[in-house]
């Protein structure tokens, strides 16, 4: 098959032909001339002669840094969080008698100590292992993943609910059951859409199985999550140490706040920043794989280092831009989080109630931040474009196209997000139970239950969302290649697109325009 008509395949033959439209002029009115009537339509990638890497075959024109301002503000955080870093060390290093060197001889009795260090290191090694099995799971059993992970979670929300219903904990207790109520609620509402997502589940894993620079992507994304997990970590427990003393006043409790604020701050915000990055990149292994993998040209060589380039260069402004907006809603959800904990141990019921409705609204916010922005970073990967507009021409295509329905029908998402919770549920309960047995001396009365609890909670999330994101970047992106240009798909590989088919038989008029 030539290149000049490689993307020109009909659609498959029995599909009702709509009546044709006409421009003022009197002409036919196709598909892609409504399309560019609104935006400017980003023309898939051709295999050209001698353009044999990815930069060439997915070129940008008049290539610029986007979105500069974000990529400072990214890179000043990362600069203030290492001053924070060395200066909270520092002291941890030169107090290291009194705080301790293990589990039980601090003599510390006033705020995190070494005893806190320990527990962390533990809750981020066991996340790392436990997410690492689920990219495992993924590989090796992609039709059964799905399913495996809402029973799980299921289980594992109900067994950490009893658990600390069981030890008194009530607060923990009550809102754990509520996540679990909703997860088993979710699984039996969502069963018959699973055939679908389990199709596409196996398409992405084979090209992950086809291609391994998208598994060193990930060895590399597992290492640095790793090591700045253990930092950020850390750098916490290590300014409780130096301004948590609650006999020195209000001075240094203001102190203490209001680095927290910019530690946490910092903490996902460069968490977000490495996720995208290596979502960018995968996109563009992606990418290249659904457009080229069948033309006569065959796969750009360095696709990995060609999409990690451009993630690092013209568009890590714009990952730094999305990232802020979901950090800022991240860092508000944690905040109302622990207040909500703080009112439910004081008694205030009421207040607890409200803060819960207040957290699961900011929940769905964050949620469907991420949902767009993980199409919208696909597009930035393909396109070089900047995050706004990106992020337009991903709605108008999705809105346009008629792909909302089956982008939400696809549970791999949901899969991941409940294997993430898997191991958030895994870090919580570990974090309590440390707690409870080891009686470090600053949590006597159980104070510091509650936001070590939520923290190893998230950190354990977000651990595990980072391992994850080679799976979501490819579906993301399998998702806007075939709203964009179903007919490559169907050109390059009838067979598994059939397969679509017949798990879902809306595909063929969901891809197509809205206004056909």
């Amino acid at each position: 098959m030539s290149d000049s008509n490689y993307y020109q395949q009909q659609p498959q033959q029995g599909m009702n032909a709509p009546p044709p439209q006409y421009n003022q002029n009197g002409n036919d009115l196709s598909a892609n001339e409504k399309l560019n009537q609104n935006y400017h339509y980003d023309r898939p990638p051709q295999p050209l002669p001698g353009k044999d890497t990815f930069d060439e075959t997915f070129k940008v024109e008049k290539p610029k840094y986007n979105d500069i301002p974000f990529a400072i503000l990214f890179l000043a955080t990362v600069a203030g969080f290492f001053v924070v870093a060395g200066i909270t060390l520092r002291h941890y290093a030169t107090s290291y008698s009194y705080e301790g060197s293990s589990i039980y001889n601090s003599t510390n009795s006033f705020s995190l100590n070494t005893n806190t260090v320990v527990l962390f290191a533990f809750v981020i090694v066991v996340a790392l292992v436990l997410s690492l099995g689920t990219i495992a799971v993924a590989r090796i059993f992609p039709r059964q993943f799905i399913t495996i992970s809402l029973i799980l979670n299921v289980i594992l929300g109900l067994g950490t609910a009893i658990a600390y219903l069981v030890k008194g904990y009530y607060s923990a207790g009550v809102v754990f059951l509520v996540f679990t109520a909703i997860t088993a609620f979710s699984y039996w509402c969502m069963r018959s859409r699973i055939p679908f997502s389990a199709t596409v589940m196996t398409i992405i894993i084979d090209v992950m199985k086809q291609h391994p620079s998208t598994w060193i992507i990930t060895g590399i994304g597992f290492i640095v999550v790793g090591a700045f997990s253990a930092l950020f970590s850390a750098t916490v427990v290590a300014s409780y140490m130096k301004w948590g003393d609650q006999t020195s006043g209000s001075s240094n409790h203001s102190k203490l706040v209001g680095l927290l604020v910019f530690v946490f701050f910092a903490g996902y915000y460069i968490t977000e920043v490495l996720k995208n990055v290596i979502h960018v990149t995968v996109s563009g292994i992606y990418g290249t794989w659904y457009y080229l993998s069948k033309s006569d040209g065959g796969m750009p060589r360095f696709q990995a280092l060609g999409a990690l380039r451009r993630a690092l260069t013209y568009s890590f402004g714009s990952i730094c831009f999305g990232s802020l907006i979901v950090t800022l809603i991240q860092l508000l959800r944690q905040g109302v989080q622990i207040v909500r904990q703080n009112a439910l141990n004081n008694g205030e019921a009421i207040q607890a109630c409200l803060l819960l409705c207040v957290e699961c609204f900011i929940y769905v916010i964050e949620w469907f931040v991420r949902y767009f922005n993980h199409y919208a970073y696909s597009y930035v990967a393909l396109y070089g474009k900047s995050y706004l507009k990106s992020a337009r021409d991903t709605h108008f295509i999705f809105s346009y196209k008629g792909m909302d329905a089956l982008v939400n029908d696809c549970l791999i998402g949901t899969a991941l997000t409940m294997y993430s919770t898997f191991v958030a549920y895994v870090g919580a309960l570990l974090a309590y139970l440390y707690l409870r047995f080891t009686k470090p001396g600053y949590n006597t009365e159980g104070t510091y239950n509650a936001p070590v609890v939520a923290f190893t909670f998230l950190i354990s999330m977000q651990i595990c969302n980072v391992i994850g994101s080679v799976i979501r970047s490819g579906t993301s992106t399998f998702f806007l290649a075939l709203a964009k240009d179903p007919e490559v798909y169907q050109a390059s590989y009838p067979d598994r697109f059939n397969e679509v088919f017949r798990d879902y038989p809306q595909v063929l008029e969901k891809i197509r325009t809205r206004d056909d």
